[in-house]
């Protein structure tokens, strides 16, 4: 029997592993596996004997329980069903996360286009509209297994693990867990002055994360779908100056309003968001860097410059937290 793979281990998953698991669904690839650009899954394409395109993902064993795949299969499949632009996981024989030597894998069809551009504000405004429409069905129910989204997880937790995982320069420790904690002080905060409802999100809807196709929006990679705040699948369209982001936020809620209401309140929650995001990124490096790939991407993770900068940017961001919210009542 083979091993069961350790919580972030992949040496186990060779080409031939790979191969293997995709031919035990009955389909045979015919090109070499593209690798995509995903730390924390191994993402590859490939096209079929029959000439189809797909996408193959090995989730991260120990990441997610099986129960919290299926919940993010099961919402991509509502959303599709309800004409989302959304790369939904294929069935075969009805079963959508399959096994194999200890991994567990989906297949996806492989969609294409070319990047999202921000500052196309057509563009835009049909992402807004297709968002509206992903927390339309979202807000119907909630996800019964997959995380919350909050200060605990994205930045107590993102803490604790830098400082177990001794990754900060001894000469930079006072200095970085003295800002971060006080930046995590600050959403904290933010986070309980303002309340919301939370809703079932994309959780990571950041361009990179928004393919343009010929027909429109394709959004994949639901893997850190989550229940939050609606504003978490909008502020990561912003960008640019305050105006700019004015700006942007008008056009897309111009068109998420045509399928979903908005609390503007939530806009108080930007810069928590903002935050929270810088701390648990840092995080995460910490915690994956047993992962070979680590150190070959992020190889100024182990520079005191990084941390040096990390200081800056918690402090800077503490500094945004006090200044007033987006707010569109004054654009």
């Amino acid at each position: 029997m083979p091993q069961m793979p350790l919580a972030t281990d992949y040496h186990g998953l060779t080409p031939d592993v790979i191969l293997t698991a995709i031919e035990s669904l009955g389909i045979y690839p015919e090109t070499g596996l593209l690798a995509l650009n995903s730390y924390e899954n191994r993402v590859y394409q490939f096209r079929c004997d029959r000439g189809n395109r797909y996408v193959v993902k090995f989730y991260r064993p120990g990441r997610w329980s099986d129960e919290q795949i299926q919940e993010e299969h099961s919402f991509t499949h509502e959303l599709a069903q309800q004409e989302v632009p959304v790369a939904e996981p294929l069935a075969v024989d009805g079963v959508t996360l399959h096994h194999f030597q200890g991994y567990r894998f989906t297949l996806f069809p492989s969609i294409g286009g070319r990047p999202f551009e921000v500052d196309n504000f057509d563009h835009l405004e049909q992402i807004g509209r297709f968002i509206g429409r992903i927390h339309q069905l979202g807000s119907a129910r909630p996800f019964a297994h997959r995380v919350q989204l909050s200060p605990n997880i994205w930045c107590h937790d993102a803490i604790k693990g830098l400082r177990q995982n001794l990754h900060v320069p001894a000469h930079l420790e006072t200095d970085f867990f003295d800002a971060a904690e006080a930046l995590a002080s600050g959403i904290d905060q933010i986070w309980q002055a303002h309340s919301h409802k939370n809703i079932r999100l994309h959780g990571d809807l950041h361009p990179g994360n928004i393919l343009w196709t010929p027909d429109g929006p394709g959004f994949v990679d639901l893997d850190d779908a989550c229940m939050g705040p609606a504003v978490q699948d909008l502020w990561m369209m912003l960008s640019g100056d305050r105006p700019t982001q004015l700006m942007q936020l008008d056009i897309l809620l111009e068109g998420y309003e045509e399928f979903c209401s908005f609390d503007h309140k939530q806009l108080a929650l930007v810069e928590a968001l903002r935050g929270m995001r810088m701390l648990y990124h840092c995080g995460w490096i910490s915690r994956r860097w047993e992962d070979p790939a680590f150190p070959m991407y992020f190889p100024w993770f182990a520079e005191d410059t990084y941390w040096q900068q990390q200081i800056g940017a918690y402090r800077e961001q503490l500094q945004l937290l006090a200044e007033p919210a987006l707010s569109l009542q004054s654009y």
